[in-house]
This record gives structure tokens, sequence and C-alpha cells, in this order.
């Protein structure tokens, strides 16, 4: 499944240890696992032609080599309701440290879950999915299985999470397309086996769930110390 552009993806990303997200959901698309039209941008104007082209409200987030945790160092703003607030954005991420462009991109309604994944010494490839978001931490609602993940599996996971009535319909809401929610999981389970050699960890949080389906809203790779390869990659966009 790993091509030769997502090889290099990891092994440009060497120095920092970590796969920023822009490159990290160019990495996930060319998986066939869905992100948001999005676009990295250094000079503001090109994200608010952007972000005109795709639509207002957008959201826009900080690139930065040097910023893992983008909301707790404010290098988040979402739905942004024009050029002057993108603008504003663009001015307070420049001030951040490492600053490398802007990802701009579109806004995506859904139930907010995260997939993720952690090598373990003892038993490989560990996949946990539970609510996602800011929340993922004070909720602690996540269930784990050991790679590769079956359908079964992924229907066992949903099932044992307390908001799983939130995914099936709750009080008359639309349910989630639990189809597409399987489909990503699974495809994600079988890429973090391919991956195990040169990852410590992935998030994919949040993953936006609806009844039209799941996209990964951001994403996150880290990388094993050992990991090494050659020259950077460019600025990509969708």
């Amino acid at each position: 499944m790993l091509n030769d552009e997502m090889k290099r993806i990891l092994l440009a990303a060497k120095g920092a240890g970590w796969v920023t997200e822009p490159e990290a959901k160019r990495f996930f698309y060319l998986a066939g696992i869905p992100v948001p039209r999005h676009l990295w941008v250094r000079s503001v104007e090109e994200g608010v032609r952007f972000a005109r082209k795709i639509g207002y409200p957008v959201v826009a987030k900080v690139v930065s080599p040097e910023v893992v945790h983008k909301s707790d160092a404010g290098g988040v703003v979402v739905g942004i309701p024009g050029d002057r607030e993108l603008r504003a954005a663009h001015d307070h991420f420049r001030g951040l440290a490492g600053f490398d462009g802007m990802l701009v991109e579109e806004m995506v309604p859904g139930i907010e879950l995260i997939v993720g994944a952690k090598i373990d010494h003892q038993f490989g490839p560990v996949i946990l999915m539970g609510v996602g978001g800011t929340g993922v931490e004070i909720y602690k609602d996540v269930a784990l299985r050991m790679a590769p993940l079956r359908e079964r599996d992924v229907a066992s996971m949903v099932k044992s999470l307390m908001a799983h009535p939130l995914l099936e319909g709750y009080r008359g809401a639309e349910p989630v397309d639990l189809g597409a929610l399987t489909r990503t999981t699974i495809a994600f389970s079988e890429l973090v086996m391919e991956m195990e050699e040169m990852i410590e960890s992935i998030d994919l949080n949040p993953v936006k769930c609806s009844s039209r389906g799941c996209i990964v809203a951001d994403a996150r790779i880290m990388l094993k110390k050992d990991v090494a390869g050659p020259t950077p990659v460019g600025r990509l966009s969708l």
C-alpha cells in the first residue's frame, strides 16, 4: 500500500521526528483515506484566494515542525467567516515558533472521533477508536484492539464506546455512516501494519463522521528515531 511518494513523505520528516499536518494529509489521501480540501500556503493572499474558492467559513492552522499540539499553542482557528479574520489568523500564526506557513481547509461537519495507533513493544500495532477532538483526554471513552482489524472488530469497538448511541442516531439524529467508519478504520489498520517499522504512533483526531461519510480533519504521524531518508517533500495541496 505504501507507494514511493508516501515513503518519501515519511523519510523527509526524519529531522523533525514527526510528519506535519499538510504532509500527513497528503499521505492519507494517497492511501485512499478521505481528507478535507486544503492548501498549505505561506502567502496570506494565496490563502484568501483558496478560501474564496472553496467558500467560507474555513479552518486555519499553523504549520510548524516545532508545534506538535497546535490547539494548545493557539495554532488553530475554526469557523473563519471572511478575508479579514483569515488575515488576522495568519498574523497570529507568524508569531509562533518555527512558523512555516498556514493550512487553510474547508469546514467539515460531523461527530468528532479519534482513530489512532501505537506500536507496543510486546503486542505490535494497537489500534484505538474513541471520542475525539479536544475532549479525548477528558472523556477517555476509547476502545483498543490489536491490528489487523476486521469488520467485526470495528463493530465491537463502536459498541463498546459509551458514546455509541450518538453514532447510531440518538433521539432522532441522523446516524453516522458506520460503513464509512468501518472502511476507514480497517484501511488505517492495514496501513499501520505496513508502517510498523517506521512509526511510534499515529493520531487521526478528529475524524469527522456524519451520515455522509468520515473525513480525517487532522492527522499526526510520530516517527521512530532511527527512520532515515533523503530529500524533503515540497508543498502539496488537494
